[in-house]
């Protein structure tokens, strides 16, 4: 058994990691890990019309509190969403000094079978910054064609309602289809 004090969670976008991890990130905080949140875009040019650009920076404090993560645990970078394959070499020393810095135990990122362009980008650099240490990749089923499921943590209910309260937080997002 690996061990499993300390936890990275790479999320392209704010909301990422809720929505395809946060029950386990509700489990890992309840067995007291320590447990970091990367997310490298807080989609200001995605926002929509008549909420104010800095709304997902907002969302995505409220989403981690609820969650338990330390705020000085939770690191946002800003880059402009759709265009993360012009930031490659960026993202990736982004994630080398993460991977440093750390020295996670074990890393949870999006799939690298994701068809989002910032999500691809996320998983393939976060392969090459972090091959040395243990990869989970979750998936989006809305941005995965193939399913390839190797692993399951397994989650209580309470897990699950923590994860659906931190997505609750992200109220500028309820009009989208996922």
């Amino acid at each position: 058994m690996i061990n499993l004090s300390k936890i990275l969670i790479l999320g392209p976008h704010t909301d990422d990691g809720e929505l395809g991890c946060g029950g386990t990130i509700a489990k890992f905080i309840e067995e007291e890990k320590e447990l970091y949140y990367a997310t490298f875009s807080c989609a200001e040019e995605s926002v929509p019309e008549g909420l104010p650009k800095d709304i997902l920076l907002k969302e995505v404090k409220a989403s981690s509190k609820v969650l338990g993560i330390p705020e000085d645990n939770l690191l946002i970078y800003r880059y402009p969403v759709r265009k993360f394959d012009h930031y490659r070499q960026d993202i990736l020393e982004y994630q080398i000094r993460l991977r440093n810095d750390i020295n996670p135990d074990l890393v949870l990122m999006t799939s690298p079978h994701d068809l989002h362009q910032d999500h691809y980008v996320i998983a393939t650099e976060g392969l090459r910054a972090f091959k040395f240490t243990s990869i989970l990749g979750y998936e989006m089923p809305w941005n995965n064609i193939n399913f390839e499921t190797r692993s399951f943590i397994h989650l209580e209910e309470r897990h699950i309602q923590k994860k659906l309260d931190s997505v609750k937080c992200y109220r500028s997002q309820t009009g989208r289809k996922y």
